[in-house]
């Protein structure tokens, strides 16, 4: 009987092992995925950093990759405490486990509260931003940003298409248009010169709208891949105890 008890134990030490060398592998794929969004972001929506005051945005793809490298490493070490058996790595690996969690909890937390203030700062800065540097020399930048916004999300203007009337480029006396090309629903060069609804976007609630949507969506998306890595983390972390608990001090 205690010969057949020690086997039995064997059998689940193995078991455990194979499980949470699966799940080490599946964690390191998350951490490929959190990476590979966060250079996304970077690379593909980077326009849109130069309309807001704040370093958010980026702020928040940098956080994205440095935490998939984290995760990548982790699950390496948790790899190699499972292969090798080693106890002392092992608990190396709870901690960091149970570290990343209580991150992730922040981050959150950080990034709701964050989201209220951007969105304010969004509403309050953007129309200003659009009016006074829109197709002004050194703005390129903005100019850029700008056009790309409105034909993204198939808006005009700020809050609607009116917001182009105190324009410093739409005033300028040598300029023909009443809302810029990027305004039309077929963009060609002095096409913003019609300013009629078949002609432009003229979508309630203009590009503000559509930027928070954006922002809200990206979030949401972040928060659905937290709580995925969350998730598995706390499987990590149940099946390193039971290792823990059922390896000997020599390998068996």
């Amino acid at each position: 009987m205690e010969v057949q008890g020690e086997k039995s134990l064997s059998c689940g030490t193995i078991c455990l092992k194979y499980l949470l060398f699966l799940f080490n592998i599946l964690f390191w794929l998350a951490g490929g995925a959190v990476m590979a969004v966060g250079v996304w972001t970077l690379m593909e929506k980077s326009d849109y950093v130069s309309l807001l005051n704040s370093s958010f945005y980026s702020a928040s793809a940098y956080i994205l990759i440095a935490a998939g490298l984290i995760v990548i490493v982790t699950g390496i070490i948790g790899c190699c405490a499972t292969l090798k058996e080693m106890k002392s790595i092992l608990i190396v690996y709870l901690v960091l486990l149970l570290c990343i969690f209580l991150l992730e909890i922040i981050a959150g937390v950080l990034a709701y509260i964050t989201y209220q203030e951007l969105d304010e700062e969004l509403r309050q800065n953007l129309k200003v931003t659009m009016q006074q540097k829109y197709q002004q020399p050194g703005e390129e930048s903005i100019t850029q940003a700008v056009d790309k916004l409105q034909q993204e999300f198939k808006c005009c203007g700020s809050h609607n298409s009116s917001d182009w009337r105190a324009s410093v480029w739409i005033q300028a006396a040598e300029n023909e248009r009443l809302v810029p090309d990027s305004c039309c629903k077929s963009p060609s060069d002095l096409c913003g010169r019609r300013d009629h609804p078949s002609n432009i976007y003229k979508v309630e609630g203009g590009c503000i709208m559509k930027l928070e949507e954006f922002i809200l969506g990206q979030l949401y998306i972040l928060g659905a891949v937290g709580i995925g890595i969350a998730f598995l983390q706390l499987v990590g972390m149940m099946f390193t105890c039971c290792l823990y608990q059922n390896l000997n001090d020599d390998p068996y």
